[in-house]
């Protein structure tokens, strides 16, 4: 999953509006981002695959150091902790780090270990089963949370318009047409790695920067009116 992380985010944020963005649109990308860097260093491994749909091209064959189930729960209370100076902040922003495992359980292809070199996995494999229906069952997913977030957004007069034009390029970007892993997909080891790698990594960094950025000044339009 991908641009539905960014729409729980989103919702979360809506919810919880007195809560900072940040701890919550990172934390939502927390473990990708983290698995980018892992795949950059050689320490998490993934395998290209063009048949590998919808829009990922690579099969995930390592990805045990933030993708298993105890590695989830140990990093989202490690990015709990940076915001311990307040433990409601640290609770969400907790919540939002584990909420990326639980929203890709349903994605993933048996490929989310139970902790890292555990033989048994997980994962009920919507992207293997649907192919690109997966894609538009996320489009909706993400659509529904975006619904929600307006409605929550619109109560404290906080405009999402443009965090929600970021996601519906975000969500056509990552298509099974126009996503950049296929490029990568067909380059030569380790370019291929590395180059997914890198995408995974700025694929969360820079869009929940900038849609905290987007936020933040919505926040600060909809005071100063």
């Amino acid at each position: 999953m991908y641009v539905g992380h960014l729409a729980i985010g989103l919702a979360i944020k809506s919810k919880f509006p007195k809560v900072p963005t940040l701890p919550i649109m990172l934390g939502v990308g927390f473990l990708d981002i983290i698995d980018g860097l892992l795949i950059m260093f050689g320490l998490n491994h993934v395998t290209p695959n063009l048949q590998a749909g919808p829009y990922l091209f690579f099969d995930l064959t390592f990805i045990d150091w933030d993708h298993s189930l105890v590695m989830a729960v140990i990093l989202s209370i490690v990015w709990a902790l940076f915001f311990m100076k307040d433990k409601r902040v640290a609770l969400i922003a907790g919540f939002a780090c584990f909420s990326h495992w639980l929203a890709d359980w349903p994605m993933h292809n048996m490929d989310l270990a139970l902790y890292p070199y555990s033989a048994e996995h997980m994962g009920y494999g919507l992207w293997g089963k649907w192919g690109t229906g997966s894609w538009i069952f996320e489009g909706l997913f993400s659509l529904a949370l975006i619904f929600y977030a307006w409605r929550n957004f619109g109560r404290e007069h906080i405009s999402i318009l443009w965090p929600t034009v970021l996601l519906v390029i975000s969500f056509f970007q990552l298509s099974p047409w126009l996503s950049p892993m296929k490029h990568a997909a067909t380059l030569q080891e380790p370019a291929a790695s590395l180059v997914h790698g890198f995408l995974v990594l700025l694929g969360f960094l820079v869009p929940g920067l900038l849609i905290t950025w987007l936020i933040n000044r919505a926040e600060k339009k909809s005071l100063n009116s």
